[in-house]
């Protein structure tokens, strides 16, 4: 293949890229199922001299590509969520129900689940654990058929009554939930009306970097050998630092870089750092990096930082159409970013990424997205459940589809190559093999059931609110 016939196939990728999403609205065909198959097609035909697809020997340049898309996913995922969260307040906190459920217990149900599963199909525990850490975390890359669409910005939106509703009603759990169903009580209305796509597009914000201590735990059990080697040796340190300590640093450092940032960009006294006014959309960058370089200096969990800062901005000035413009440039990257790697991938499938993949990696990645996520986040869900006419409480259905569309992706590429990089494992290529395979499997039966299965509860959903006026 010539590098000029690469040129020809990048920009008619790129263009097909951005007539995709809104030619396939009406199909059972997501964007990334096109991009995934035109890149299995591209590499049944010669590589160019020097091009390399082998994910052993370009594993830091897949780390590296891959953790910027998830960086550049978790902006757009934390600007495009309506929803407030005050921390100060149970009501706003309960309206994040589904949210806490997927990622509290869902998600160590899915690590454990796949875990157990490749040990006794007789992999290592360490190999076994990194696995059930990489497949865990849900994708906010290739999800976007489920998420919401971006930040909804009303100009005209009032803002003082809610709050004196709350301190008439405040203590009072029956009316604190009253309230809920409006979003009375949280200072600003809840916005975000459909709340399967809320969920999945915040679980899948903040699981990303939650899979970290996971994917930690793996690599000490690795080093020292066995399970109990290392609970003895560093289960409590990792118990204190990886799955608590680095978690509190990365989200403080993501609400202190978003709300300086914010302050600066809508309410500073220079018109020149207003940049909001401006309406220069490259804040959203700049955030992205500074506060991942800031939350990796600090020994936090970037991707967590990165969300949170996202979120801190989406919440000043809420109603401002910055965000819209944030939103947007951030947006446009992440499809470009997202348009790369598929074809990448696509064209390594076929170039031998799944040449070591047997019918235990298959039997993985079937029970993975077809039994595991779907059972545990229907448990999740349904424990204790939040009633369904409230903010954060789903129906049956919805709760079906909570729990099926646990798309896996990009991120599951980063955390593999990060680990590898690690520490050296037995089963690498098997590893790879086997997370390439989920990854095709997860796009495929999900990108064929989200067209219809959303248009579907947004239906019902409206026949719901008509009855509910008459």
């Amino acid at each position: 293949m010539s590098i000029d016939l690469i040129y020809v196939i990048a920009g008619a990728a790129m263009l097909l890229a951005a007539v995709l999403p809104a030619l396939l609205e009406r199909y059972a065909v997501s964007a990334a199922m096109v991009l995934l198959l035109l890149g299995m097609g591209i590499g049944l035909l010669p590589l160019p001299e020097g091009m390399r697809l082998d994910p052993l020997e370009i594993r830091p340049q897949i780390e590296r590509v891959a953790e910027f898309t998830v960086l550049v996913a978790l902006m757009g995922v934390g600007l495009a969520l309506d929803r407030p969260l005050d921390l100060r307040r149970r009501a706003s906190w309960r309206t994040w129900s589904p949210t806490w459920r997927l990622l509290g217990i869902a998600m160590p149900l899915t690590i454990g689940g796949v875990a157990v599963l490749g040990w006794g199909l007789g992999l290592a525990p360490a190999a076994a654990l990194l696995l059930g850490a990489v497949l865990a975390p849900t994708d906010p890359v290739l999800a976007s058929d489920v998420q919401v669409a971006g930040p909804a910005v009303d100009l005209d939106a009032a803002g003082g009554s809610s709050d004196d509703r709350a301190d008439d009603t405040e203590g009072a759990e029956d009316v604190e939930d009253a309230e809920d169903a409006d979003g009375s009580g949280l200072g600003e209305p809840v916005d975000e009306k459909d709340d399967v796509r809320f969920a999945l597009t915040s679980e899948a914000g903040l699981n990303d970097g939650l899979a970290f201590p996971f994917v930690a735990a793996a690599l000490l059990v690795a080093g020292a050998g066995s399970v109990s080697s290392w609970a003895v040796s560093s289960g409590l340190h990792w118990l204190a630092w990886d799955l608590v300590g680095k978690v509190v640093v990365g989200v403080v450092v993501g609400v202190v870089v978003g709300r300086g940032l914010a302050r600066v960009a809508f309410r500073s006294k220079r018109p020149s750092l207003r940049l909001a006014e401006q309406g220069e959309p490259l804040l959203a960058l700049a955030a992205l990096v500074m506060t991942y370089g800031a939350s990796q200096l600090l020994g936090g969990y970037g991707f967590l930082s990165v969300f949170a800062c996202g979120m801190t901005l989406r919440a000043a000035e809420r109603n401002h159409d910055y965000h819209r413009s944030m939103h947007e440039v951030v947006q446009r990257l992440e499809r470009l970013l997202t348009l790369v790697i598929l074809l990448l991938l696509g064209m390594a499938m076929t170039k031998g990424v799944l040449g070591e993949l047997d019918w235990r990696g298959v039997l993985i990645a079937l029970a993975l997205v077809l039994v595991v996520r779907p059972l545990s986040g229907w448990f999740s869900l349904r424990v204790a459940a939040r009633r369904a006419d409230l903010p954060g409480g789903l129906g049956r259905k919805e709760t079906l589809a909570a729990a099926f569309f646990g798309v896996r992706g990009i991120g599951s590429l980063y955390y593999l190559a990060y680990a590898a990089g690690e520490h050296e494992f037995d089963d690498e290529r098997w590893l790879w093999s086997t997370v390439a395979f989920t990854i095709l499997l997860s796009v495929m039966v999900h990108g064929t059931f989200a067209t219809p299965v959303m248009r579907y509860l947004e239906g019902r959903r409206e026949r719901a609110a008509g009855v509910g006026t008459t």
